[in-house]
């Protein structure tokens, strides 16, 4: 795997630092970036490097058109190819939509929407001249079944889920896989605004009996660009049982 190139998004912690490590540890050149957690990038950086991987870091908004070209452009100069993309940059909401400020809801639709177009229409080019790749988006259980006090996260996330079986169609042709892993509940930071009675109650209704692990996720996205040609267009949801 030593020639291969995986850019992840959103990497500087949780599901996007474990992905990241995981593809180092499977011998891939790695490129990551994130929107404003230089440090923690950096963090990440130096546990791919000390695996003995290369890592490229770029730290800007995956929701801007410049920024992308940018770091795709970087990703070329240096690498030459792209063969897996993780679109897994994102934010979350939680509150009632009538309380939502047009900002607020323009803002999640940038982040978890508009980064996934962006990227996926920047590195789509590297992957049709060489007849092969992998698209593979983070999304959520919520854009399956909605989450109320969630409108604007669970509305992305559905149309991620839309956005991946319509452009697994669009590239099948061209030898491009894209799919998405749908989270249920998992352990990072994102839910650690939650109190730990809420928690509780959630897990209680998880018949795994428990949130699931960045590395999971990471376990979970490796198999599905390495394992299968023929897997395209698919959401696949690791939640424990839970929806």
């Amino acid at each position: 795997m030593k020639d291969k190139v995986a850019v992840i998004t959103g990497a500087s912690r949780g599901i996007g630092r474990a992905i990241g490590i995981k593809y180092a540890q499977k011998g891939y050149r790695i490129a990551i970036c994130c929107k404003a957690q230089e440090e923690k990038l950096r963090q990440t950086a130096e546990e791919i490097q000390a695996i003995g991987a290369e890592c490229i870091t770029f730290a800007g908004d995956m929701g801007k058109e410049e920024n992308v070209e940018r770091f795709f452009q970087i990703i070329r100069s240096q690498y030459g190819q792209i063969d897996v993309l993780v679109n897994n940059a994102g934010m979350s909401h939680m509150g009632l939509l009538q309380d939502m400020s047009t900002e607020e809801w323009d803002g999640i639709l940038t982040a978890n929407l508009r980064s996934v177009f962006l990227c996926s229409r920047a590195a789509i080019p590297q992957m049709l001249s060489r007849h092969a790749g992998k698209i593979l988006s983070v999304s959520s259980v919520w854009g399956i079944v909605g989450a109320s006090m969630e409108v604007a996260y669970s509305a992305t996330k559905g149309a991620i889920n839309a956005f991946t079986r319509a452009l697994a169609k669009e590239l099948a042709p061209s030898g491009i896989q894209v799919n998405a892993i749908a989270c249920g509940m998992i352990d990072t930071e994102m839910n650690h605004c939650l109190s730990p009675e809420d928690i509780a109650a959630i897990t209680e209704e998880i018949p795994a009996g428990r949130m699931g692990t960045p590395q999971e996720v990471a376990d979970l996205a490796y198999q599905i660009t390495e394992k299968n040609e023929y897997l395209t267009g698919q959401v696949i949801a690791l939640d424990g049982g839970w929806i």
